[in-house]
């Protein structure tokens, strides 16, 4: 399976990002001069090699209408978003460092987002990072993320790096993202509403159930755009898993520290995969076996990788049903919010544990038939392949046969 590993030790900016992942690129020419004919209002994106400490890497600029965003002087990394609520309805114009701009609203972000030529799993994935960062701005300033506004500039640099990493993953296309845990620096920062505290409130927000840490370095290491995309791309948060790796990328900041500003991504094969997951369970001895089954249904619609039952002895020799649930760690909290509201259960007990999975695709067969889907698993020595039921079921159907009969004639064919 093929591992994105992102190296968090310096925290992570929108542009940082965007660098690392560009270096894993075997053409990053092509993809700038694809990023910039996407149609992102007024946006240029340049990149160039620096140095921090040593090491070289790549460092990338957008400007919008020749204009780099001057907030970013304040801590090296991407400006905070202005979400002046005053300017929910009458859109004034504002005067920033010399320049006249106005303040977008979500509706004008979306807009300008479904407007982009991007494929509808790229704008998926646009949209769904830029409603962190709003949520998150909602929360902190207690406004409705319809008030939240951010400033022209700045807007477009966001959108620019977002839309940026976004496309990346998609050409990257890993299986797996994993994150080390965060550095967000410490200290305090300055933005449109004074000084804020290290890490700052949106941040801090956005990295809820998320492994971070301060440390020495005084300033602001991670911004609100890279922790919502650490969160929407990342399945896991941890170590280094053992990979072969291929490519590495440099993803350097503005700023100078006494070590290296920069984000490090790894992309590598790993054949044996192992994660961690946790293992959620609660007794019931009052449920139907219909309301088990709903309650299962609606905590798999909440994130569950796996929900099971077993007949359990309870107190009072009552019978009754263990429900064992399996989920990632930042699926926890929804998974937890489903089990209490669909079982009668009044607690759960959690476990932590190891998992260790083959890696799976899925591949398609042409037959005379139509087509049938076959999932395919590898790993640690074995191989196996399996056809997929539904795709047997509704040949059986139409035929009249067995399923045993489908596999045959699968087989001869």
């Amino acid at each position: 399976m093929k591992i994105l590993y992102i190296d968090c030790s310096m925290g992570a900016a929108g542009d940082m990002l965007t660098a690392a992942l560009l270096e894993l690129l075997p053409d990053q020419e092509a993809f700038l001069a694809e990023l910039n004919s996407l149609g992102i209002p007024g946006v240029k994106v340049k990149k160039e090699l620096t140095r921090k400490c040593g090491i070289t890497g790549t460092l990338v600029t957008v400007t919008v209408d020749g204009e780099e965003e001057k907030a970013k002087d304040l801590h090296g990394h991407e400006p905070h978003f202005d979400h002046d609520h005053e300017h929910a309805h009458n859109h004034e114009l504002t005067q920033n460092a010399g320049h006249t701009h106005h303040h977008r609203g979500m509706y004008e972000i979306e807009h300008i987002i479904k407007n982009l030529k991007i494929s509808p799993r790229v704008r998926e994935d646009v949209l769904a990072v830029y409603s962190l960062i709003a949520e998150a701005e909602s929360h902190v300033h207690g406004v409705p993320v319809t008030d939240v506004h951010f400033h022209e500039v700045g807007t477009m640099d966001a959108i620019a790096d977002i839309t940026a990493v976004c496309l990346l993953m998609e050409k990257l296309a890993p299986g797996q993202v994993i994150v080390s845990p965060v550095h967000v620096g410490s200290g305090h920062v300055r933005c449109a509403h004074g000084i804020l505290p290290v890490p700052a409130p949106a941040t801090a927000h956005i990295l809820r159930d998320v492994p971070i840490y301060g440390g020495g370095i005084r300033g602001e290491l991670c911004t609100p755009t890279g922790a919502a995309l650490l969160k929407h791309f990342a399945t896991s948060f941890g170590n280094m898993p053992v990979m072969k790796t291929e490519r590495i990328g440099y993803g350097m900041g503005k700023k100078d520290f006494g070590a290296a500003n920069c984000v490090r991504a790894f992309l590598g094969e790993t054949s044996n995969q192992s994660d961690q997951i946790l293992e959620l369970s609660c007794n019931v001895d009052d449920m139907t076996a219909e309301e088990i089954g709903f309650a299962m249904d609606r905590i798999f619609d909440a994130g569950a990788i796996e929900v099971f039952t077993i007949p359990a002895g309870m107190k009072k020799n009552r019978p009754g049903t263990l429900i064992s649930i399996l989920c990632r760690e930042q699926d926890r909290d929804t998974v937890v919010k489903a089990a209490f509201r669909y079982t009668t259960t009044i607690g759960i007990r959690e476990v932590r544990c190891n998992r260790y999975v083959l890696e799976r695709r899925i591949t398609s067969l042409q037959t005379p038939y139509g087509e049938v889907r076959r999932k395919e698993s590898v790993g640690y020595g074995v191989s196996r392949s399996k056809y997929e039921y539904d795709d047997l079921a509704r040949i059986a159907k139409e035929k009249g046969i067995s399923i045993a009969e489908v596999i045959r004639l699968i087989g001869d064919k």
